[in-house]
């Protein structure tokens, strides 16, 4: 059996106001190719479908239209939900897609055993179990996890994350005795690196959870939300396939990859990385005001899409002249074929260097994560660390739930 891993796809994303729609569409039309070329059995994807709870109508259009080109394949299909997607927007279709071999899992069920997906080759015989575990909110996980009082909510998250996974675990060391299994999840590892583009999650790092959570019935774990491809825990069967396109300029110079994994006689192989193609770059231009227009003037993309491109102006002494000379050379390029300028920013050695007393000039609210800002406040105040923790935790809980109800 040939299993490709993929995740975060977060279809409907926007990098300063510009879409990657056109990305997103030449990744699924080479996705469908490489199912069809590589014969793949089983694929997985990981989370964060969309890249928002309430897409837009034409981003539905091109989750389904994958869908349905995979209609008549052989290729099962499993997906669980990310802390970006909405659990009833992903099981609505549900009944329906399972009769063409999707299997959607949006949010964690009550009954564990409805997470566990069943996977039979060409004959109808039982090959492979997998637990399709979605992201696990708050509510999923208090309930699995004794004693509460006296922990923090972080001991309690990671607790109810490694029960969540131990308990699927048993299921299918019981129940499917001597078949195959493997996780999915949609998580935040400890030690991973991340990138700009990764919304915080159960508070960052606090409640980052150990690789030694997963049983060892797992032979594989396919993990979905940190957008870099990486190995957890130093192991080769523990990891994060990443996003398939660059979703934030600090993921310029990363290579994008889905992974294929192969079950013979009952061994997992180590999986084999293939690289996505890349369509369009991402690039950053840093100097003074003369060595950046220079640079822009003699840039030339090799990529197929028009490049999106950050310039970051850095002069001596403060002077508005440079200031209003940066807004008309982002005015000048802003209507080329060749780059966009999404982002710009000016710094100055000597003197003023931001005009909101937070931020950097340049920096724009809107392009900001809401614990940034809250972060940039509280250095204004003068808190000792435990009042600051406090704050930091009470401002992440009410985030979520925003981020939830909408």
């Amino acid at each position: 059996m040939k299993i490709l891993h993929t995740a975060d796809w977060h279809i409907g994303k926007v990098l300063h106001k510009q879409s990657l729609g056109d990305e997103m569409n030449l990744f699924l039309d080479w996705l469908l190719d490489l199912i069809d070329s590589e014969g793949i059995d089983l694929l997985l994807v990981s989370g964060d479908i969309f890249d928002v709870a309430n897409p837009a109508v034409k981003d539905r259009k091109v989750y389904y239209n994958f869908l349905s080109k995979l209609i008549g394949n052989k290729t099962q299909v499993i997906i669980t939900g990310g802390n970006h997607d909405s659990i009833l927007l992903l099981d609505a279709p549900q009944e329906i897609l399972e009769h063409i071999n999707i299997t959607v899992v949006g949010g964690a069920r009550e009954n564990l055993e409805d997470e566990v997906v069943e996977v039979r080759g060409p004959n109808g015989d039982l090959e492979l179990v997998v637990a399709a575990v979605p992201f696990l909110r708050d509510k999923d996980l208090r309930s699995s996890v004794e004693d509460t009082d006296g922990k923090d909510r972080s001991t309690i998250l990671k607790e109810g994350i490694a029960n969540h996974y131990k308990n699927i675990g048993e299921i299918c060391s019981k129940k499917y005795n001597d078949i195959p299994a493997l996780a999915m999840g949609h998580l935040y590892a400890k030690g991973v690196s991340t990138s700009d583009s990764e919304r915080d999650i159960h508070i960052g790092n606090a409640a980052a959870v150990e690789s030694n959570i997963f049983p060892p019935v797992f032979g594989f774990v396919a993990l979905g939300h940190i957008h870099r491809p990486q190995m957890i825990g130093g192991s080769k069967m523990i990891r994060y396939s990443g996003s398939p396109i660059a979703l934030s300029f600090s993921e310029k110079t990363d290579s994008k990859c889905v992974l294929i994994i192969e079950l013979s006689d009952g061994i997992f192989s180590e999986p084999k990385v293939v690289d996505v193609p890349k369509k369009r770059a991402l690039t950053k231009f840093s100097g003074t005001y003369d060595e950046v227009r220079a640079k822009l003037e003699n840039y030339n993309p090799e990529y197929d899409l028009v490049s999106f491109v950050e310039i970051e102006v850095v002069e001596g002494d403060f002077s508005s002249t440079v200031l209003a000379n940066v807004e008309d050379l982002v005015a000048d390029y802003a209507d080329n074929d060749r780059f966009h300028i999404l982002k710009s920013r000016t710094q100055f050695k000597n003197g003023a260097n931001d005009t909101s007393g937070l931020f950097d000039q340049g920096v724009n609210i809107e392009d900001l994560q809401p614990s940034e800002v809250f972060g940039k406040r509280l250095l204004t105040e003068q808190v000792d660390e435990e009042k600051r923790s406090f704050l930091e935790t009470a401002f992440q809980e009410i985030l979520e739930e925003v981020v939830e109800k909408n």
